[in-house]
């Protein structure tokens, strides 16, 4: 399996689904906000995060109101939130433009964390696991819903390197909060 993985340091793409969005008559998609479900679920998404050490060096986020508002709930667990980038390639992007902008990230960032929509986001980690653990793939292939976390393991010296089949899926969860 780690033959597949590649040479150079272990760099980990975490990848995260906004949590459910409301549908507000006369809002445009873009401006969507969090439902109130979403807003349970995404600090439990960051509490997931930290409890996997998982936590990025660099968060990528779509410039969607409902991805914003899931960062935001997200990295408010942590001590220190990284840097964020809100990068509107981000918003309704296919494999190609998710894989360009990681492409971009500077080689110091082990790990990254790209927050965006489906369905590009379960795309591209199809598209870059070569392999999982356990039943992850499947699990992906099934359903990929909102607040789903996706954590990809590769080798390699830059962020360039980062290419379809090279990844391997260690792990997958859904975040769900509970109502009060």
């Amino acid at each position: 399996m780690s033959a597949r993985l590649g040479a150079g340091p272990l760099r980990r793409l975490v990848v995260l689904r906004h949590a459910k969005s409301a549908w507000p008559d006369g809002v445009a998609d873009h401006e969507r906000p969090l439902a109130p479900r979403g807003r349970r679920d995404a600090p439990v998404a960051g509490r997931m995060l930290a409890d996997a050490d998982c936590l990025p060096d660099l968060a990528l986020c779509s410039t969607a109101a409902r991805a914003r508002e899931t960062w935001e709930l997200a990295s408010a667990q942590w001590g220190t939130p990284p840097p964020v980038r809100h990068e509107p390639r981000l918003y309704a992007a296919d494999v190609p433009d998710l894989l360009a902008v990681a492409h971009e990230v500077s080689p110091e960032v082990g790990t990254l964390l790209l927050v965006g929509h489906n369905p590009g986001l379960e795309e591209l980690v199809l598209e870059l696991a070569g392999e999982g653990l356990d039943d992850t793939l499947d699990e992906v292939r099934t359903k990929f819903p909102t607040s789903a976390i996706a954590v990809l393991a590769w080798h390699g010296t830059t962020w360039r390197a980062l290419a379809p089949g090279t990844a391997l899926l260690t792990d997958v969860m859904v975040a769900r909060g509970k109502k009060k």
